[in-house]
């Protein structure tokens, strides 16, 4: 009986083991099947996700390429301010620069003669990192007559944002166009610090190139540290026949180096000059001019080169008595010089002088010295003292005689004029003459009658 108990116990304990085992495990799966399921769920759910982001992404990188490649080589509407995803701008590797709108600069005209058979004039504005070039674009545009006749190309140098925003900020005011070699210039040590002298010469070579090669007859070079007078434009319109009339001309500036207000005749704005020395600082030349010298252009200090006898070939330039420029720049390659002495002094002409009705022909070369080379060796002459002290009883023009360099060098030091040479050429001489004004009255400082021409030793 007793060992009847014990077998009901074990098979008892045995059956609710089993039982007890099967519930557990149910359970168990259940629970498993439940995870699994919301895993599975999750998964899905990830998986739809990641397939929108990688639909998105596809598409924002299809939108970047076609507006980076594909639409920049044929010419379309402007579109409106395209919406580029920030993902896309990483995969570039750039954030996109068209998110900000900027102005597009003009072209350069291909428009070398106007209808009436008048000939365009580009002002060719030289720039490099100075973001005061606005002062000079800004007196370009307002005294411009005409934007067709006169475009204004903008050639920089050196790669400077800050002065390429402020160029491109004109829009279609005028053109932009970028020196392409911008490489460090070998030169040897003790040349090093004229580095700045061989890019400038490198730039010019390039700009007036690209700019002749258009086809134009006349550039007027402009660097970006000039204002400009309210004529100017008249007064390259009212000279540039001079040029093509006359092959001893080879240039006409608006720049008088000896312009300062104490040494120019304000009652004479329409006094014009010929000169053997090369001014610069807004000069015009031609494109036959520039065929001969392109060929031959130097690496450096192109502007005293140019003044060499074997380039200027006893050519010479037109000058006013009163400049049509004035500089404003006195931090630049050459530091500074004569700056704070002469260049911050020279008066800027503020008349309107109407120099296309005015007859220049005074200015050809047969005119020019069969009257004012004879009248010059007619006017009596003087000394500095007596001109200084007005002690001269007469009325009129005076001549003050000069024979050496060092008489020369004197002499213009007390007047105030500038004293020194290039290839042998004293600043505005004409013949050996320069021409001044002081006390109220024209004063010639010349050589003697018997002049027999430069000498390259006075430089």
């Amino acid at each position: 009986m007793r060992s009847r108990k014990v077998l009901l116990v074990i098979g008892f304990l045995v059956t609710w083991t089993y039982a007890t085992y099967y519930l557990l495990l149910r359970n168990t799966s259940v629970h498993n099947s439940r995870n699994q399921a919301h895993q599975a769920y999750r998964v899905n759910t990830q998986a739809r996700e990641a397939n929108q982001k990688s639909h998105h992404l596809a598409k924002s990188v299809f939108e970047f390429v076609k507006l980076k490649y594909l639409e920049s080589q044929v010419p379309l509407p402007p579109p409106t301010t395209p919406q580029i995803s920030i993902v896309a701008a990483e995969i570039s590797g750039e954030l996109p620069e068209q998110l900000v709108a900027k102005p597009t600069p003009a072209r350069i005209p291909t428009k070398t003669y106007l209808a009436n058979g008048e000939p365009v004039f580009p002002v060719l504005v030289f720039a490099c990192n100075r973001v005061s070039v606005k002062k000079c674009i800004d007196n370009l545009v307002q005294y411009r007559p005409s934007i067709e006749q006169f475009p204004i190309i903008v050639s920089q140098d050196c790669g400077d944002e800050p002065t390429k925003e402020v160029i491109l900020s004109y829009g279609n005011k005028v053109t932009l166009i970028e020196q392409p070699d911008l490489t460090d210039i070998k030169v040897l040590p003790k040349e090093k610090k004229f580095k700045g002298y061989y890019k400038i010469a490198r730039h010019y070579g390039w700009a007036l190139n690209t700019t002749f090669g258009v086809g134009f007859e006349f550039v007027i070079i402009v660097e970006d540290d000039l204002n400009v007078a309210p004529d100017f434009f008249e007064y390259f319109l009212g000279t540039h026949k001079l040029l093509k009339q006359d092959p001893s001309l080879w240039c006409v500036s608006a720049w008088n180096d000896n312009g300062k207000a104490a040494v120019v005749d304000a009652s004479q704005p329409e006094l014009l000059y010929r000169t053997d020395f090369f001014p610069g600082l807004g000069w015009m030349l031609t494109r036959d001019l520039w065929a001969e010298l392109s060929v031959k252009w130097p690496k450096s200090f192109w502007d005293d080169w140019i003044r060499h006898p074997a380039q200027r070939k006893d050519r010479v330039c037109i000058r006013p008595e009163i400049s049509r420029t004035r500089t404003f720049g006195k931090i630049g390659v050459s530091n500074g010089l004569f700056f704070d002495k002469y260049l911050k002094h020279i008066k800027l002409s503020e008349d309107f002088v109407q120099f296309t009705k005015i007859n220049t022909s005074y200015l050809l070369k047969d005119n020019y010295d069969n009257t004012f080379l004879r009248r010059v060796y007619t006017y009596p002459i003087v000394t500095y003292d007596e001109l200084r002290r007005n002690l001269i009883r007469i009325e009129g023009p005076v001549r003050i005689q000069y024979t050496t360099r060092e008489q020369y060098k004197r002499t213009t030091k007390m007047l105030g004029l500038m004293d020194d040479f290039k290839s042998g050429v004293p600043r505005t001489a004409y013949h050996g003459i320069v021409s001044f004004y002081y006390n109220k009255r024209r004063v010639h400082l010349a050589p003697n009658a018997n002049w027999k021409g430069y000498e390259l030793s006075w430089s």
